[in-house]
């Protein structure tokens, strides 16, 4: 079986990019499951019904959030009533939502998608590595592949997390910096890896955001309202290939596409 995972939507652009590229990547790849990083999908941060109606109607089979999660207000009108929407696992119990899901794809394969999100640089939420662990659990006997979205800032943090959990889970998937590494890789114990899979949305922009105003904010040091950028657009993401016996990744290919 195949699975897309698709890297941070951003905005309108970024929406109209996976519309307009989706279909052909779905049909050239053999797609059976599609999962994408919908935390920054309305206006640039946050997420609306509206807008993850819209996305859910793309062929796209669940959405993964992270430290924007809460931005758009809206969220909290929905967000424990749809399954396929899952935020980051390792938020203070109680919080709206849910951190895991197991779905079905494929001839009857049970895939449980989990998004959590790091500590260093970021929000000090609970520990990822001991709310993922937690949480494997009860989804070994369960699922026949296990996907992370590990929504974190540092390079070094999500390598490790990967190592530590390296032949627990299918793939550990990083999102978060918008900028898709060139690391792809199946690890010893056979997980597949990526730091980053990159950005859906403006390709002329600093990280979908209009360029001139993230450049003022930087030089000036002043509050500066953020934009999402125009103009060409591009869509990031990897393909995983998954043996269906034994529910782990045989291979892990990085895709760019422009618009």
């Amino acid at each position: 079986m195949n699975i897309l995972v698709i890297g941070d939507i951003v905005g309108k652009p970024g929406r109209k990019a996976v519309k307009d590229i989706l279909p052909s990547v779905i049909k050239e790849f053999g797609i059976s499951f599609t999962v994408a990083n919908a935390e920054n999908a309305a206006g640039g941060r946050g997420l609306s019904r509206d807008v993850m109606e819209e996305l859910l109607s793309m062929e796209i089979d669940v959405l993964t959030m992270g430290n924007h999660v809460w931005d758009n207000k809206d969220i909290f009108n929905f967000i424990d009533d749809e399954i396929r929407l899952i935020r980051p696992i390792n938020f203070p119990p109680h919080c709206p939502g849910q951190g895991y899901h197991i779905f079905t794809a494929g001839i009857n394969q049970k895939v449980a998608v989990i998004n959590a999100m790091g500590r260093v640089f970021m929000n000090p939420l609970d520990c990822p590595f001991r709310a993922v662990d937690e949480v494997l659990d009860t989804v070994r006997d369960q699922a026949d592949i296990v996907l992370v979205d590990f929504h974190a800032e540092a390079t070094s943090e999500k390598l490790a997390f990967a190592h530590y959990f390296d032949g627990q889970v299918t793939a550990v998937l990083g999102t978060h910096t918008h900028v898709q590494t060139s690391d792809e890789r199946i690890m010893g114990g056979g997980t597949a890896y990526i730091t980053d899979l990159g950005m859906t949305g403006p390709l002329d922009s600093i990280l979908g955001m209009e360029k001139e105003m993230v450049i003022q904010k930087i030089i000036y040091q002043r509050p500066v309202r953020l934009e999402v950028a125009k103009g060409p657009l591009q869509f990031d993401a990897v393909v995983l290939n998954i043996d269906d016996n034994s529910g782990k990744a045989t291979g892990i290919k990085r895709i760019s596409r422009h618009l």
